[in-house]
């Protein structure tokens, strides 16, 4: 009997190889299809560009300090009522003293890139050259030669939403001459930044702003002229793109050698039937009017997607304008529009089923309704984040880098990801723990499809003032108090494994511990097999146990 011992454990050990061997799921309940959800182990491209993003809003506090002007966000938080438990970013994060700090959370995590904006009325407080702001400069300069120090290259978006109030108060981005207010600062920044900074983004989801500030007005400033002023801010920010673009080519990128593009937000959309052509054109023409609606002019054409243009102007007509409601680009224009980006920048969250829908004539107009589709997500799909619109949907995200790719033929950087919890403290935040596994895992499986992505820069590095949700909903991989004067950070586990896909550029063979313990930490993780694999293992361990025991009794009575 003493020599059966060492069997039970070579086969316990090969049992354990064997199943391991067998596909791995992040989701095994939801999503467990071998040939797009098993995990893939392997490396990133040499050079991938690894990240973390913030907005100056969201982290930098100091609203009135050093001579800043008032934003738009100032405005619309300062009124009672717009935002969740009338939270502000008065103070947020505080990075406004506490740069180093977060350069050091970056260290740490042994990030080489850092995403973040700079704040305009920082900079220029009425958001023109008349009174530049010296302490506004003087903080910006600190915080790159911080990163620098530190051998973080600066990723810098120009506008993350918070224009200068002075600015909205002539119309704001209704306005055609915020093209040129735009073109002077972003001009400002090249001359005063440019040295340091190498990849730089126009715009943070214009159709954002546009949409939730113009559109349905739950963003400032406030403003619901969904279908008619939607269109034309956007008309403008395009412009105000490819002005910013141009001034750069010109005059900047032979001497600082730097890149210029613009982050634009999607779902994934998926046919809800694909058996059905109907449902296949609702999708891609929901990618159309989403992201074709910036993309198209800027890396085709010129000009918006022809089904939206096709589909606005008929609208109107049957709804009594003279001309379209979606502004028209001269041939100039175009060619002056068309190529502006060196790279695509991408923020993606979720996934959402388009159907189709019969012809809709609204009155009044509506940018939804122009499209004759219906969206939705599966109620089957993980509902585990804080947030009501993002539902977790991994393969979603393969297919749609592959899509941008195809689509656009540029580099694609990944300029957003990840996933809110409730405010609640939590540093074992285990669902931001697997979101990141599974969508970062969905990368590399679309780099491996042939899609050219040169980066990924996880939203985000800590929790901050998450816009009309207030302190309620938290992103980050760093917990902060904000009922602590301090506004103490701390690393959550999310930031530990984040690091360590960082330190290996991808995952290596081992990366679920060793082969003997890989069950233990599954189950640790809440990942696991599928329910055949999880009855399997309960069934192999309990055999084993009750081996064990049989040996030990009949080694006693011996």
């Amino acid at each position: 009997m003493v020599s059966s011992l060492p069997l039970w454990l070579i086969c316990l050990q090969l049992a354990l190889i064997v199943a391991i061997d067998d596909p791995i799921y992040i989701y095994p309940d939801v999503f467990n299809d071998p040939e797009r959800d098993a995990f893939m182990f392997g490396k990133f491209p040499e050079g991938f560009i690894w990240s973390a993003a913030t907005s100056s809003y969201q982290i930098e506090g100091a609203w009135d300090v050093g001579g800043k002007g008032e934003s738009i966000w100032d405005r619309y938080a300062h009124t009672p009522g717009n935002i969740a438990n009338d939270d502000n970013g008065d103070v947020a994060c505080d990075s406004y003293n506490k740069y180093k700090q977060d350069v050091q959370l970056m260290v740490d995590m042994g990030l080489k890139s850092y995403r973040f904006s700079l704040s305009w009325p920082r900079l220029l407080p009425d958001g023109t050259l008349n009174n530049p702001s010296a302490d506004g400069l003087r903080y910006y300069n600190a915080l790159i030669d911080e990163l620098v120090a530190n051998d973080i290259s600066p990723m810098i978006t120009l506008y993350h939403w918070d224009l200068p109030q002075a600015l909205q108060d002539f119309g704001g981005w209704a306005n055609e001459s915020i093209v040129e207010h735009f073109n002077k600062y972003a001009n400002y920044c090249f001359q005063n930044f440019g040295d340091r900074a190498k990849l730089w983004i126009t715009f943070n989801e214009p159709w954002i702003f546009t949409m939730l500030g113009y559109g349905c007005g739950e963003f400032p400033p406030g403003i619901c002229e969904d279908g008619t002023t939607t269109y034309v801010v956007a008309h403008n920010i395009i412009k105000s793109h490819a002005h910013a673009w141009h001034t750069y080519d010109d005059d900047y990128r032979a001497k600082q050698n730097g890149q210029i593009g613009i982050t634009l937000p999607s779902d994934f959309i998926e046919p809800f039937d694909r058996s059905d052509p109907a449902d296949i054109d609702a999708a891609e023409r929901s990618l159309q009017f989403g992201l074709g609606w910036f993309a198209h002019p800027i890396y085709i054409n010129g000009d918006y997607p022809e089904v939206m243009k096709t589909k606005v102007a008929y609208k109107s007509t049957q709804q009594g304008y003279n001309v379209s409601r979606l502004p028209e680009f001269t041939e100039d224009e175009k060619a002056f529009i068309k190529g502006t980006g060196d790279f695509f920048g991408l923020n993606h969250y979720s996934t959402s089923y388009a159907v189709d829908v019969e012809e809709i004539i609204s009155d009044p107009p509506s940018y939804y309704n122009d499209q004759d589709l219906d969206l939705f997500k599966d109620e089957k799909w993980p509902d585990s984040s804080g947030s009501s619109w993002l539902k977790v949907v991994p393969w979603g995200f393969r297919q749609l880098l592959n899509w941008v790719d195809q689509e656009y033929q540029v580099p694609i950087y990944i300029t957003e990801n990840g996933i809110s919890t409730k405010d609640v403290y939590e540093l074992n935040d285990v669902e931001r723990v697997k979101y990141h596994l599974a969508y970062i895992n969905e990368v590399l499986k679309a780099i491996n499809d042939g899609a050219d992505v040169r980066g990924y820069a996880a939203w985000t590095l800590m929790d901050n003032f998450a816009f009309a949700a207030g302190y309620t909903e938290r992103f980050g991989m760093h917990y902060v108090n904000f009922s602590d004067p301090d506004r103490k950070r701390e690393p959550k586990e999310s930031s530990k494994i984040y690091a360590r896909i960082v330190a290996e550029n991808g995952f290596d063979e081992d990366w679920f511990e060793s082969r003997t313990v890989t069950v233990i930490s599954y189950l640790t993780l809440s990942i696991s097999y599928t329910a055949e694999y999880r009855i399997f293992f309960f069934l192999l361990f309990s055999f084993f146990f009750l081996s064990v025991s049989i040996y030990k009794w009949s080694f006693a009575k011996s």
